[in-house]
């Protein structure tokens, strides 16, 4: 059974948090009691093999999702709204392709709905050799630079390393699993237009990872949704700009 964060029972609804590569729901710390504290059960679960959950060799987003659907229903939790950051966003396309009748919601954030393409993989390869050779010290190497807007590295240094420390507490062989899942992920563009649950989504303004056009077509294609900027964040727009981020969440989980 995946290992989570949080707690059920809120009478507002079940918000469920999936968490950005190569960290853990450790991430979601600022909208899980933000959330909590609204009435809303929250549910934040670790991927395989990250702070306690078990390893799944070879996982694919589709096998997250149905255990996920399985901790769900261990639960008690009927109908979901899904936020995905990042990888988080793979996961949630992947639950909403096998369980549309679970999904309340969709919150999209920092992500993107195509595959790779050959060069995309060849890279996460050679990531996960590294990786693999040097351990979760590269991964963080390799990725923390990415994650924020440049102010962010001046003025919040706390949160960068406070990040750094969440990756680097994960196992190299489980950190290349995820990135193994990535790179193998659906195609899920054409998934878009039949979306019909409400969506949001949430991009970072100085997001280099998924630059806020990605968010802006995949707004387009999706009759309905929204779609909010925020300024002075990159790729973790939940930790950059929490107050942000948790305002325009709860005025979308609010509307349903």
């Amino acid at each position: 059974m995946l290992k989570y964060l949080g707690s059920v029972g809120g009478d507002a609804g079940t918000v469920v948090l999936l968490h950005a590569f190569p960290l853990s729901a450790a991430m979601w710390e600022p909208q899980a009691s933000f959330l909590q504290d609204a009435g809303y059960g929250v549910v934040a679960p670790h991927v395989y093999g990250f702070d306690g959950s078990p390893s799944r060799p070879g996982w694919s987003m589709e096998d997250y999702a149905r255990d996920l659907c399985v901790l769900l229903d261990s639960l008690g939790c009927g109908k979901v709204s899904i936020v995905g950051l990042s990888m988080g966003g793979y996961q949630a396309f992947a639950f909403w392709r096998l369980f549309p009748d679970r999904t309340a919601s969709l919150v999209l954030c920092d992500t993107r709905a195509n595959a790779d393409g050959p060069e995309a993989r060849k890279h996460r390869r050679e990531f996960r050799k590294a990786v693999e050779k040097q351990g979760p010290s590269e991964a963080a190497a390799r990725m923390v630079p990415n994650f924020f807007a440049s102010r962010t590295y001046k003025e919040q240094p706390g949160l960068v390393s406070q990040v750094s420390d969440i990756i680097l507490r994960q196992p190299a062989a489980e950190i290349s699993e995820a990135m193994g899942a990535i790179a193998e992920r659906q195609d899920s563009t054409g998934l878009l237009p039949t979306i019909t649950c409400p969506v949001l989504f949430i991009n970072g303004e100085s997001d280099s990872v998924t630059p806020v056009i990605t968010a802006s077509d995949m707004h387009a294609r999706i009759p309905g949704s929204k779609l909010e900027i925020l300024q002075d964040a990159g790729h973790l727009s939940n930790l950059e700009q929490p107050t942000l981020f948790n305002s325009h969440l709860l005025e979308h989980l609010k509307s349903l």
